[in-house]
C-alpha cells in the first residue's frame, strides 16, 4: 500500500522528526509560542502544506482527535510565517478547482454578510438572499466527506475525517441555525450569531485551501480525481454552475489502486463463492445462479437492489463498508468512494460513538437491531440497523435500511382492490369500490405531456433540481403552487430534491401532471 509519506515524496527523516518534535513540545506546554516559532525557523525554515499535514497525522498516537481539533488554531499560529500558502491553481474543472471556485463565491457572500452586519439598520430581505444561497453549502461539505476524505484515507491520511469533519459540521450547523432564526424573525438571536458564523466559514475555507487541497493534490492520482468527478456530479455543487466532468471518463475503477465500486466488489465476492463450489468464477450477467430461495442472474440481482423502495447499506464484520443500493430515490447522498472505507470514518465525530456502540452490541450478541427515526413536518424517515449473522450465529456485519415513510404514515382506511392514482401506482386516495378503478383524467397520454419554454423542456421525468438550477427563484416559489412543497426549502428537502422528478412531485402532492407543469411554466413566463 502506498503510504502518505511515500506518496508525498517526503524523504528528509531528520527534518520531519524535528518538526514533529517541536509541535509535540509546544502542544505539551514545554515550549511557548515564541520559543516554538524560533525553533521552527532555526531548524525548518519554511514548511509546505503537505509537510504540515504529515506532521499533524504523526501526532495521532500522542493526542486524541478531539485534542488536536481544539488545538488546531494553536498549531496554525505556531506555523504562522513558516507554513507556505499554496497557490491553489488546479486544472479547470478538476475536483479541487471546483472546490476553490465554490469557496470564492462563498467567501464573496460572507463578505456581503459582513457588510450587512456593520450596516446601521437591519433589513431582512438581503439576509434572506444570502442564506437561501448559503443553504447550498452542505453540498460542498458532502462532497468532501463522501469523496475527498475517502481518497485521502486510502493513503493513511485520516485526520481530515476526524478533525476537519468537526469543522464542517460547525459551519453547517451555524448556517442552519442562522437561517432558522432569520425565518422565525428572531432578529437579536440571528445577529448575535453572525460574527461566529462568518469567522467559522472563513476559518474553514482557509484550512481547506492552505492544507487540505494542496495535500490532496500531491496524494491523489489523476485517475482517482477523474473517477471522483463522477461521484461529485451525483452529490451536486454549491453556488456555481455544475462543471463538465473532469478527465478521462472511460477510466476503469479497476485501474485505480485499491479503489473499488459496489459492482466490482460484489462480483469479486461472488466469484470467490462460486469458486468454492467449483463453478465458473466469471458468470455472464444473464447466467442464472442458485440463491437462497430461487435462481437469479447478476443482472436481475442488481436490478432488484436498484428498484427496492428502501435504501440499503452493508458493513461487514471488519467494519468496512462493502455495499449500498444505488437507488434513484436515495435519501442521503452516497458515492462509490465509501466502498472499502472504515464505517467510523463515514460519520462525523459526534456520532461515531453511536456507530461503535451498535457494532459492539451486535458483535457480542447483546442486541440484534437498533431503530432511529427523523420526524419533521415535511418528512418521516425510518432507519433500522440489523445484525447480520450466518447460520452458526457468527457476526457477519450490519445491514442498514432507510425508508421515507412520509406517505405511508398518511394512509388511512383500507385499500384491498387495484387502484390507479394519477400517473403511477399509489397516492393518497383510498377506495372501497367493488370494482377496479382507473382515474381517466390521468391516462397514458397525460404522462407524455411536456412543454418547452425559453429553451427549457419539462416532462414527467424532469428532475426538480435541474429546474431549480436553470430557473432562479423557482425553488422558493414552489410552496405557492402547493403547500406540500414547503419541504423543498429545508436542508432535508434539498437532499431529496436531487432525485425527485416532476412525476414523483405529483405523487407526493396529489397534483395532476399537466397542472404542475403548467404552474411552473406560468412562473417562468412571468419572469420574462
Amino acid at each position: 500500500m502506498t503510504t502518505m509519506k511515500s506518496a508525498l515524496g517526503l524523504d528528509n527523516e531528520q527534518r520531519l522528526a524535528k518538526m514533529i518534535e517541536i509541535k509535540d513540545n509546544y502542544l505539551s506546554g514545554n515550549l511557548s509560542l515564541e520559543e516554538g516559532q524560533a525553533l521552527l525557523k532555526q531548524y525548518i525554515g519554511t514548511c509546505t502544506p503537505d509537510e504540515f499535514a504529515y506532521g499533524e497525522q504523526q501526532l495521532k498516537g500522542a493526542y486524541t482527535d478531539e485534542e488536536i481539533t481544539h488545538r488546531m488554531d494553536d498549531l496554525l499560529a505556531l506555523f504562522d510565517g513558516i507554513l507556505i500558502r499554496a497557490n491553489n491553481t488546479y486544472p479547470t474543472n478538476h475536483p479541487l478547482w471546483v472546490y476553490v471556485e465554490e469557496i470564492k463565491v462563498g467567501l464573496a457572500m460572507i463578505d456581503e454578510a459582513d457588510k450587512l452586519l456593520k450596516a446601521p439598520h437591519f433589513i431582512k430581505n438581503p439576509w434572506l438572499g444570502i442564506y437561501d444561497k448559503l443553504s447550498e453549502w452542505s453540498r460542498h461539505l458532502s462532497r468532501k466527506q463522501n469523496q475527498l476524505y475517502p481518497a485521502l484515507e486510502k493513503y493513511g491520511f485520516d485526520r481530515p475525517t476526524k478533525i476537519m469533519w468537526t469543522f464542517d459540521d460547525k459551519v453547517r450547523d451555524l448556517i442552519s441555525e442562522s437561517r432558522r432564526h432569520l425565518q422565525a424573525d428572531k432578529t437579536d438571536d440571528f445577529l448575535e450569531l453572525q460574527p461566529k458564523m462568518i469567522d467559522a466559514f472563513r476559518d474553514l475555507a482557509d484550512k481547506e485551501q492552505e492544507v487540505l487541497f494542496p495535500t490532496a493534490w500531491k496524494l491523489v492520482t489523476e485517475d482517482e480525481f477523474s473517477y471522483m468527478s463522477r461521484g461529485d456530479h451525483e452529490i451536486g455543487f454549491a453556488l456555481i454552475t455544475p462543471p463538465p466532468y473532469y478527465g478521462d471518463m472511460n477510466v476503469s475503477p479497476n485501474a485505480i489502486p485499491e479503489k473499488t465500486t459496489t459492482t466490482a466488489n460484489f462480483m469479486k465476492e461472488l466469484a470467490d463463492l462460486l469458486g468454492k463450489y467449483n463453478m465458473s468464477p466469471t458468470p455472464a450477467a444473464d447466467t442464472e445462479l442458485d440463491v437462497a430461495t430461487g435462481k437469479l442472474s447478476l443482472e436481475r440481482i442488481n436490478l432488484l437492489f436498484k428498484h427496492m423502495p428502501v435504501d440499503l447499506s452493508y458493513v461487514d464484520e471488519n467494519e468496512l463498508v462493502k455495499f449500498y443500493s444505488d437507488t434513484t430515490h436515495r435519501i442521503f447522498p452516497r458515492s462509490a468512494n465509501v466502498i472499502g472505507r472504515e464505517v467510523r470514518n463515514c460519520h462525523p465525530a459526534k456520532s461515531v460513538h453511536l456507530v461503535e456502540e451498535i457494532i459492539e452490541k451486535f458483535r457480542s450478541g447483546e442486541q440484534d437491531k437498533a431503530e432511529f427515526w427523523i420526524n419533521k413536518p415535511e418528512a418521516f424517515i425510518y432507519i433500522l440497523y440489523t445484525a447480520v449473522r450466518d447460520e452458526a450465529g457468527h457476526f457477519k456485519g450490519v445491514l442498514e435500511m432507510m425508508q421515507d415513510c412520509t406517505r405511508i404514515r398518511s394512509l388511512e382506511g383500507s385499500r384491498t382492490l387495484l387502484t390507479w392514482d394519477s400517473e403511477t401506482h399509489g397516492n393518497h386516495e383510498t377506495t372501497t369500490s367493488n370494482t377496479n378503478h382507473f382515474d381517466e383524467s390521468n391516462t397514458t397520454e397525460d404522462m407524455t405531456y411536456s412543454v418547452t419554454v425559453q429553451g427549457i423542456t419539462i416532462t414527467a421525468d424532469t428532475k426538480l433540481f435541474e429546474l431549480f438550477e436553470a430557473v432562479d427563484g423557482l425553488r422558493q416559489h414552489m410552496p405557492t403552487i402547493n403547500t406540500n412543497f414547503k419541504m423543498l426549502n429545508t436542508s432535508f428537502g434539498k437532499i431529496m430534491a436531487r432525485k425527485a422528478t416532476i412525476r414523483t412531485a405529483c405523487e407526493r402532492t396529489g397534483m395532476k401532471l399537466k397542472e404542475l407543469i403548467d404552474a411552473i411554466i406560468e412562473y417562468i413566463k412571468k419572469r420574462e
